[in-house]
């Protein structure tokens, strides 16, 4: 079992007041957690954002989400019969608070006790699957549920689907691409009420958002986060499903692969993850015998850690006014490590958060991975 890392600032906070954050202008996950964590509470974040991005230099302070359209979507929520779930709660999943780009907020629907079920296994694939794809992908679910296993998926046609009906029995997950009430594809609405009924739908996104291309990578990184171990069945080079199994390499999880024919190319990306490493797979046993202990499991940089530091919102304008000056000049269009920026000006860490998040709030950085930051084009010299 991993340690469960309780988070100070978002415990008691009004579920209402968690989605009008995270539905607002500019805010992002990981930008929710900056904010909570410079303001001191959810509270203090929604009061302040329009001003700190106001000093990050943009024309119009960001939009905060009113309170009356936060209230609607968590009464359409609790009267189709889903919950919100805050990061923190024992009832979010234990593994996915282990990642830096963690939801602050999951809309959930049905048993929310599988989620805090450590044993999980992602599993995705081809939407234009083949026959015999599909049928392994099943039988190869029904082992690992068998074995004690969550299986977790995202409700897509072909290998996902086939991989949620072969688990259901036992318990699978789905975390979809639009708001918790949208069922995408039309023809997996049985398989939606199936789910719900013996085991748990998950997404992240507004009620009543439609599915579109920009919100399934979100999407395949809560099954990668969520998961020990990702099994690809049947992927194109160009697959999402790849992208899946790419977040769980930046994870620290476990990548399994299923081999195909080299002349079908829907077996071409799956090949691929294994000359990169991957572990092959025949059998459950390949993936059960092969996931890394739970213990064993690096820690991504944790939110919650973070959390444990003062606020920084107590910061004079004088002082942030020249540390301003002195960060926008050290950056550019090319991502730059955080640490050489302090370094090149001299400020502490808790002066260079503070900037940074009024120049994210304001739309004019964009953070890259390896604790990177640049400014957008328009911005940079």
């Amino acid at each position: 079992m991993t340690n469960f890392i309780p988070n100070p600032h978002l415990r008691g906070t009004n579920p209402v007041d968690a989605l009008r954050l995270i539905r607002s202008e500019q805010v992002g996950p990981m930008t929710f957690f900056r904010l909570v964590k410079f303001c001191g509470s959810v509270e203090k974040a929604i009061e302040m954002a329009p001003s700190i991005s106001k000093r990050g230099g943009r024309a119009k302070p960001i939009k905060i989400t009113a309170k009356a359209d936060a209230e609607r979507e968590y009464e359409a929520l609790t009267k189709f019969g889903a919950e919100v779930v805050m990061y923190g709660e024992e009832r979010y999943p234990r593994l996915l608070q282990q990642i830096a780009d963690a939801p602050p907020i999951l809309t959930v629907h049905g048993h929310t006790h599988l989620a805090s079920n450590t044993n999980m296994v992602g599993m995705v694939g081809a939407r234009n699957a083949s026959a015999n794809g599909c049928i392994f992908a099943k039988k190869l679910a029904g082992d690992l549920g068998a074995a004690g296993n969550i299986v977790v998926s995202g409700l897509a046609r072909g290998i996902d689907a086939a991989a949620h009906r072969g688990a259901l029995a036992t318990g699978t997950i789905a975390v979809i691409g639009g708001g918790i009430n949208n069922v995408y594809p039309p023809e997996n609405a049985i398989l939606f009420e199936e789910i719900a009924t013996t085991g748990l739908i998950i997404s992240e996104l507004p009620f009543g958002m439609e599915p579109h291309a920009r919100s399934f990578p979100g999407r395949n990184r809560i099954i990668a986060g969520m998961s020990r171990g990702v099994v690809v069945v049947e992927a194109s080079l160009k697959s999402g499903s790849l992208i899946t199994a790419e977040y769980a390499n930046d994870y620290g999880r476990d990548v399994f692969a299923v081999p195909g024919s080299p002349m079908d190319p829907r077996c071409h990306g799956t090949n691929r993850l294994l000359k990169d490493g991957a572990t092959m797979v025949e059998t459950a046993r390949d993936i059960i015998g092969n996931l890394a202990p739970l213990g064993e499991l690096p820690l991504a940089e944790q939110q919650s850690l973070n959390f444990y530091e003062a606020p920084a919102a107590s910061l004079d304008e004088q002082t942030l006014e020249r540390a301003r000056a002195a960060i926008i000049e050290s950056l550019g269009a090319s991502p730059t490590m955080t640490d050489d920026i302090l370094a090149n000006t001299g400020l502490t860490p808790h002066i260079l958060m503070a900037v940074l998040l009024e120049l994210e709030l304001a739309g004019r950085l964009e953070r890259h991975a390896g604790s990177k930051v640049a400014l957008r084009m328009g911005d940079a010299a």
